[in-house]
């Protein structure tokens, strides 16, 4: 009986890893990678580890301290030779998982939310947030405590959106009370 899906052969799992790191928009651990290159079910989990790790030998990809894997010119270049021999549905649904993981890295880097000791005691607590074409804001505040600007930080970075929309509806809202004020 035939194995279920496309990539079954040790060189298809190799071409799969660096299609997948090609695309891959920053250094990924293990088990991010596994997320992103078993995405057919012909796969077999101990043949893909294998299969990083002979890469990472043969010097197609690179495993640096942070236990962060990235790919090297000579796996991009590979990578570039090979990917068309790989099944259009299966780089479909690499493609898919790797919007939804390049999104994400992106938004990350998009959204600051840094906690400071300050000399007096206190903490200064930054939050930014931009888009392509630059900041959107910036601010920054004195918080009482590390704790507590932490706490701050995390529900900015958990919905920055919501800061800055509910931030622009209070200072829009003002002017409009401004307006009838002056009638």
């Amino acid at each position: 009986m035939a194995r279920p899906g496309f990539i079954h052969d040790p060189l298809d799992i190799k071409l799969l890893v660096l299609y997948v790191m090609s695309r891959v928009l920053a250094p990924v651990d293990f088990a991010t990678l596994t997320a992103l290159s078993l995405q057919d079910d012909g796969m077999d989990y101990f043949l893909f580890a294998q299969a990083v790790e002979e890469l990472v030998s043969s010097g197609h990809l690179f495993l640096g301290d942070d236990g962060l894997y990235s790919i090297t010119e000579k796996g991009r270049a590979n990578s570039a030779v090979m990917e068309n021999s790989l099944s259009s549905v299966v780089r479909g649904r690499c493609n898919r998982a790797l919007a939804r993981h390049n999104d994400a890295l992106r938004r990350e880097a998009q959204v600051t939310a840094l906690v400071e000791a300050l000399p007096d005691g206190r903490c200064q607590l930054t939050l930014g947030l931009s888009d392509d074409a630059g900041d959107l804001f910036h601010l920054a505040l004195a918080v009482p405590s590390e704790a507590q600007g932490q706490q701050i930080a995390d529900r900015f970075r958990a919905a920055p959106d919501q800061v800055f929309h509910a931030l622009l509806a209070v200072l829009l809202e003002a002017e409009k009370e401004d307006d009838g004020c002056r009638n």
